[in-house]
C-alpha cells in the first residue's frame, strides 16, 4: 500500500506569535482506498531543542521551574518542573540553539553533547519536532534565578542528585513529557555516558 495525504484546502485561522491553520485533506487507508474528508487544525511550531544537562562527576541533573500557560487549567500545578529548551530560530542549528539555552536559562556552559532522539511532542494536533540532548556540564556553580527579560522569563533553577530527579519523576511532580523521556532516558544509559564522560 503506498500512502499518501491530499490537502484539499489549507487556511490560516490565527497567524500570531504561533500560527493556528486550518486543514481539509484525505488520506489512504490501510484496507484500501481513501478516506472521507477530514478537518484538522493544526498548531503550528517550528522545530524545538531540549537539553538535559548532565554532570557525570556529581551525578546530578539540573532542572528548571517556571509559569506554563498549558498548565492553568490546574492553577495549583501552573508552575512545571522541567529541563533547558526553546525555539530554533531561522539560521540557528539544533546544537547551537542548546548550546544558547543552557546559558540563558541556566546559567550553564555545556562541555559535551550528544542527541539522545528527535520525536513528536502531541501530532495529534501540533507540528513541533524537538531534538532532545544530553549535555556534560560541572554543576558545582548551578543555582538560582535565570531566563531573558525581554521573553518575560522567570526560571528557577537548581541542581539535583539523580536519584532525587528520578523520584520526582516517579512521584508525578514532573509532569511535562520531555523530561519525563529525558530522566528516563538517562536511567537507563547513565552508566554508559559516564564511561564515555568519565574516562
Amino acid at each position: 500500500m503506498k500512502k499518501q495525504f491530499e490537502i484539499l484546502e489549507k487556511e490560516i485561522v490565527y497567524p500570531g506569535f504561533f500560527r493556528m491553520e486550518k486543514y481539509l485533506l484525505k488520506h489512504t487507508l490501510f484496507a484500501g482506498g481513501w478516506s472521507a474528508e477530514i478537518s484538522r487544525e493544526l498548531f503550528v511550531r517550528g522545530s524545538c531543542v531540549a537539553v538535559l544537562l548532565y554532570d557525570p562527576h556529581a551525578d546530578k541533573v539540573v532542572l528548571i521551574e517556571q509559569f506554563r500557560a498549558g498548565a492553568i487549567l490546574q492553577p495549583d500545578r501552573a508552575w512545571l518542573v522541567e529541563i533547558v529548551a526553546g525555539a530554533i530560530e531561522e539560521g540557528e542549528t539544533a546544537e547551537e540553539v542548546a548550546y544558547r539555552e543552557s546559558v540563558e536559562e541556566a546559567g550553564c556552559e555545556i562541555q559535551e553533547l550528544i542527541v539522545i532522539n528527535e520525536f513528536y511532542t502531541t501530532p495529534g494536533g501540533s507540528s513541533e519536532r524537538i531534538t532532545l540532548f544530553c549535555g556534560k556540564i560541572d554543576s558545582s556553580q548551578v543555582g538560582g534565578i535565570h531566563g531573558l527579560d525581554h521573553e518575560d522569563e522567570d526560571i528557577l533553577v537548581r541542581a539535583v542528585d539523580f536519584d532525587e530527579a528520578y523520584q520526582l519523576l516517579e512521584s508525578g511532580e514532573i509532569e511535562s513529557a520531555i523530561p519525563i523521556i529525558a530522566i528516563q532516558w538517562l536511567a537507563l544509559n547513565k552508566q554508559q555516558l559516564k564511561q564515555k564522560w568519565l574516562r
